[in-house]
């Protein structure tokens, strides 16, 4: 059984859904420690001066954890984003498919990041046509940091091989102790698509959204590499 293992992201980039199609159970860490400067609350669309990039504004203490980041709801992030997706993708092919969720989304008010980031990646697997197991690193409550707690969760979840970005041998995965764990190791080879896009030159590495509402049905094909625009 191979397994891929990610944080939880607001609003995702395509690779993150490669990971999750190419496995049999995947495993999104919502209980590490926060990133500031990573992508667990923000992410880019496209807009007719190019990348925009979304920021959840937060209240995130020194040192926190992703389960206890909260929102600041007293900034209109929720009005910003769903303004800037609507006036740059209202026009795409697939706009309607997804505006009601996209629109029930920033009309709520989100106490905690994870609540809105695990709401709207359940959406997204489902609208994607994805069938792999999702399971959450808080429901396997497993100890360990580093290696060794990719490890236990693997366990934890009955997976027998790994499917890793190859960036992580370079910052925190350690093969051997894989092997020694008896743990196959698979890279991910990806190249992003290119598809049709509004406002110019094709851009790569946006999230999620920009694919969707450009493609719709195509677009897990496209992110798998099966088919080309």
């Amino acid at each position: 059984m191979l397994c891929g293992i990610h944080q939880l992201h607001y609003l995702p980039w395509l690779r993150y859904f490669d990971k999750i199609a190419r496995t049999d159970v995947f495993i999104v860490l919502d209980s590490i420690q926060y990133n500031k400067n990573g992508w667990q609350n923000r992410n880019k669309i496209k807009s007719a001066n190019g990348p925009l990039l979304l920021t959840v504004p937060v209240h995130a203490p020194l040192g926190c954890t992703l389960d206890e980041v909260a929102i600041d709801n007293t900034q209109p992030w929720r009005q910003k984003h769903w303004a800037a997706i609507q006036q740059n993708y209202q026009r795409a092919p697939y706009f309607g498919n997804h505006e009601e969720f996209l629109k029930d989304v920033y009309v709520r008010e989100w106490r905690t990041l994870n609540e809105l980031n695990r709401h709207m990646l359940d959406y997204y697997v489902r609208a994607l046509g994805i069938q792999t197991r999702t399971v959450y690193s808080s429901e396997l409550d497993v100890p360990g940091i580093a290696t060794e707690r990719l490890i236990n969760l693997m366990r934890a979840a009955g997976a027998e091989a790994y499917y890793s970005g190859a960036y992580a041998l370079d910052r925190y995965l350690d093969a051997a102790q894989l092997e020694t764990a008896g743990i196959a190791l698979q890279l991910q080879e990806w190249r992003a698509p290119v598809y049709p896009q509004f406002h110019g030159p094709f851009v790569s590495d946006l999230c999620i959204v920009d694919l969707l509402m450009h493609c719709g049905p195509s677009s897990l094909d496209l992110i798998l590499g099966k088919v080309a625009v």
